[in-house]
């Protein structure tokens, strides 16, 4: 969270709010063990309010390196697979898996892409070339910033369609949103001027070099002077710029991923409290949860809402 200040300050803030509420916290904590049983009715007050004495009484016990807790609600809030750095773990799907909750799959999301060390030798030296682009996948599409990294691609145009792109499969890529480069081409078609120097009006001339080479290695249309192409080539061209497909190997994995995409089945929770819909006392907010944002504090607001809705619900 952006601040004036440190990011100390944040935290500092929390535990404010936190001891002023009469939170009490347990760091260095490990959960050794989670057991639910129903409890008796008569540990429920008569006079409990209407949304607390409509649910089915019930029970958690945990046992930690921290001593033995009991609770009739217990909130998992525990992330996704991402940053592991950071502590990320898979607790919360296990816990999860251990009272039969489903679980979608699970994968890096927001995430560089990486691409076979020999498939991607020829761009490998353009390391930190930025462009605009536009991104697709499917039905999903996204005009950013897209950045060339040693490995692969990153920026937010690919962190973006990351969250959607499945193995295996091309990204289609426009390099030149903002361009007919048919008409363009046409209008150039006595031009002297070569190819690669043509497209340094919106490309480094690194990247215009690089990319005209492998024009001519995959698709035989050589790099040279604008009037010696044919209109069949000038309109490959065209193509080739506003649809250039790439095949990813893969993702560079949790460690670089901002989200974990997958995590627990909505359709398993409420949708106003979190709750599980068969385990009463059970919730789960947050990134363990399949709800996958966008760039642009989505999935910060995700957490927060989800657990003010669990909060206020327990």
């Amino acid at each position: 969270m952006f601040c004036d200040d440190e990011a100390e300050v944040i935290v500092a803030m929390l535990r404010d709010e936190c001891d002023t509420a009469g939170v009490k916290r347990f760091m260095n904590c490990e959960i050794g063990e989670i057991n639910y049983s129903p409890a008796p009715d008569s540990e429920y007050s008569d006079d409990a309010s209407p949304a607390k004495s409509q649910k089915k009484p019930h029970k958690f016990h945990v046992s930690t390196s921290r001593g033995e807790f009991n609770a009739a609600s217990l909130v998992i809030a525990t992330g996704g697979l991402s940053i592991p750095k950071t502590g990320a773990t898979p607790f919360g799907y296990h816990v999860a898996e251990q009272f039969g909750i489903p679980i979608a799959k699970l994968k890096p999301g927001l995430v560089p892409l990486s691409f076979a060390p020999d498939d991607w030798k020829p761009y490998a030296d353009l390391t930190g070339v930025s462009l605009d682009v536009t991104v697709t996948f499917g039905k999903q599409s996204f005009r950013e910033e897209m950045l060339v990294t040693h490995r692969g691609l990153s920026g937010p145009a690919i962190l973006q369609i990351s969250s959607y792109w499945q193995h295996g499969e091309p990204l289609h890529i426009n390099l030149l949103p903002a361009c007919d480069m048919a008409t363009l081409l046409d209008e150039q078609k006595g031009s002297k001027k070569l190819f690669s120097n043509f497209l340094t009006q919106w490309f480094p001339k690194s990247f215009a070099d690089v990319w005209c080479a492998q024009l001519a290695e995959h698709q035989h249309i050589e790099n040279k002077p604008l009037n010696q192409y044919n209109d069949k080539q000038r309109k490959q061209i065209a193509a080739a710029l506003h649809d250039w497909q790439i095949t990813p190997s893969g993702t560079l994995g949790y460690t670089k991923a901002e989200v974990t995409c997958g995590g627990i089945d909505t359709r398993a929770l409420s949708s106003k409290t979190m709750e599980c819909n068969d385990v009463p006392g059970l919730y789960f907010i947050g990134e363990v949860v399949d709800v996958t944002g966008q760039l642009g504090g989505h999935n910060f607001q995700w957490a927060w809402a989800s657990g003010y809705a669990a909060g206020q619900a327990v």
